[in-house]
């Protein structure tokens, strides 16, 4: 039997606005300095209007589709193995979004994409479709990812782009050295469990480590934060913009690329 899912949250920390982190970097374009300041200003109006408070680990049980995730583990789990097989030809993040070499620049985590935020991988949801359907039933669903921290890998702080979405994390391959792999969201450090999920705000600073010498996978999700009006209608703007922004564009054809040595056409 599961244990009872805890009450995560921590409401101590505090999000700071526009911060660096994976957000883009080095282009100091008029576009890209006005588009920081309107994501800075609608990230203060989404954490006045949070339905579910600012926390930094969120208890699952606030999300009732958590446990339906949950129960299609075994499922995602199987197709996972299948792209295991082929691990060492998997993409590292940075080679998918450029921005994340500002915390991660060797080869220690890998990603195989499915889809989010305007763009799709076809192919790779052709190898998971059981893990595609599971995700798109999430509310709000944006973007998932299978994330792979090879052994040793450490990333170190850092804040994600906008506090706009909220990120799960369903663990799938869980080192036995359970205490050696972690990861910190503001003050609170959690422990990922096979099968089940975890859901946080990565708006606060976090890192997170695999000091053990097995392989760590997490199905890497982000979907909408839950807000009140009218924060809820203006995040949902600026995330249907996302597809438009040089991040999501430069990831897009980084996606191509990858696919066009991967499956090569016959």
């Amino acid at each position: 039997m599961s244990p009872p899912h805890r009450d995560e949250g921590d409401a101590g920390a505090e999000q700071a606005f526009a911060t660096p982190g994976v957000a883009p970097m080095g282009r100091p374009t008029l576009w890209n300095r006005a588009l920081m300041r309107v994501v800075a200003a609608v990230e203060r109006l989404n954490v006045a209007r949070a339905k579910l408070g600012n926390r930094t680990v969120y208890d699952t049980a606030l999300f009732p589709w958590a446990r339906d995730l949950e129960r299609e583990w075994p499922a995602i789990r199987a197709e996972l193995d299948a792209v295991l097989a082929d691990r060492e030809r998997l993409p590292a993040f940075q080679d998918i979004l450029a921005d994340v070499r500002t915390i991660t620049r060797d080869d220690a985590w890998k990603v195989f994409p499915l889809g989010g935020y305007g763009v799709v991988s076809s192919r790779n949801i052709a190898r998971c479709p059981r893990t595609w359907r599971a995700v798109r039933r999430i509310p709000g669903f944006r973007s998932a990812t299978f994330s792979i921290f090879e052994p040793g890998k450490h990333l170190p702080p850092h804040r994600g782009a906008y506090n706009g979405v909220l990120r799960l994390h369903l663990g799938l391959v869980v080192p036995r050295e359970r205490d050696k792999v972690a990861i910190r969201v503001g003050d609170a450090v959690r422990h990922w469990e096979e099968g089940r999920v975890l859901i946080f705000d990565d708006a606060y600073e976090h890192e997170a480590w695999n000091h053990s010498q097995e392989i760590r996978v997490v199905l890497f999700v982000d979907f909408v934060k839950p807000l009140r009006f009218p924060a809820n209608i203006v995040n949902r703007l600026l995330l249907s913009l996302a597809v438009f922004t040089p991040f999501v564009r430069e990831g897009a054809e980084n996606l191509q690329e990858w696919e066009r040595r991967h499956y090569p056409r016959p």
